[in-house]
């Protein structure tokens, strides 16, 4: 699976183009444009544009078929990807925002745990706690196993060296650019869909504490592995405000995200 994860994307990296800045909370919020290719992550405001390889979609088409079980009806005219591979990384967005429709935060979280072990074979997380008890052995082959496979899901990612309890550990990640955020503009996708309910999965279900630190002012993120993460009330993304220029869910009179309050 390794192996397919490092063929199925292929990054078009962005030139400089002309974007509008608007400053809000501590960052500054800037309109999309697709960037043409150059060879990194996009900049802020604009959008980095994938080459996305056939295993790429199948991964993607996968999740969302699972996600489109919990989802909202589509809008009036439109009908449901069916086939796997119908689905591009816009499609999985968008259902990904449907199944947020209507549910709590605990609802979209219980829906992604529900989604993740749908999609692994009975009795896996028990023989993941096995194969890999929380050592930083095990911490730093995660880590490892995380650039490419979720390359298609975050985008580039490098292994990066980081301090728990005063021990050095090469199990943190650095995701350049999330391409999840990217996508989705929204901070309450970004907190109940996917930092949350992974920190949850790796550390109460395969027994492997996991620590995500998103970066809203540059759509960064830090994965930690053998970290354990903070309550939800002590994190600092959950007192962020909306992304209130380019989320089509955003509530800009919030001072924090309306769906981290829900």
């Amino acid at each position: 699976m390794v192996a397919l994860g490092l063929q199925a994307t292929h990054l078009i990296a962005p030139q400089k183009l002309p974007i509008r800045k608007q400053r809000t909370f501590s960052n500054i919020i800037i309109r999309c444009s697709i960037a043409e290719p150059s060879g990194e992550p996009a900049s802020l405001g604009q959008k980095t544009k994938y080459n996305d390889g056939l295993f790429a979609k199948a991964f993607m088409g996968l999740f969302a078929r699972k996600m489109e079980k919990f989802a909202a009806s589509p809008k009036a005219g439109t009908e449901p990807k069916k086939g796997v591979f119908d689905y591009d990384y816009e499609s999985f967005v968008e259902v990904s925002k449907r199944v947020m429709q209507g549910r709590s935060r605990l609802q979209q979280q219980q829906v992604v745990r529900q989604v993740l072990l749908s999609m692994l074979p009975p009795g896996a997380p028990a023989q993941f706690r096995k194969l890999f008890p929380p050592t930083k052995w095990a911490a730093e082959f995660n880590a490892a196993l995380t650039v490419p496979f979720f390359y298609w899901l975050v985008g580039p990612s490098e292994v990066v060296e980081v301090e728990i309890n005063g021990v050095k550990q090469k199990s943190g990640v650095h995701i350049k650019k999330c391409r999840y955020l990217e996508n989705s503009g929204c901070v309450g996708m970004c907190v109940n869909m996917c930092k949350i309910p992974t920190q949850d999965f790796f550390t109460n279900e395969f027994g492997l504490p996991l620590t995500m630190i998103p970066n809203f002012e540059d759509m960064s993120c830090e994965m930690v592995y053998g970290q354990v993460p903070p309550s939800f009330e002590e994190d600092e993304a959950s007192k962020q405000p909306c992304f209130a220029e380019i989320c089509s869910m955003a509530n800009p009179k919030s001072s924090v995200c309306h769906k981290l309050q829900a």
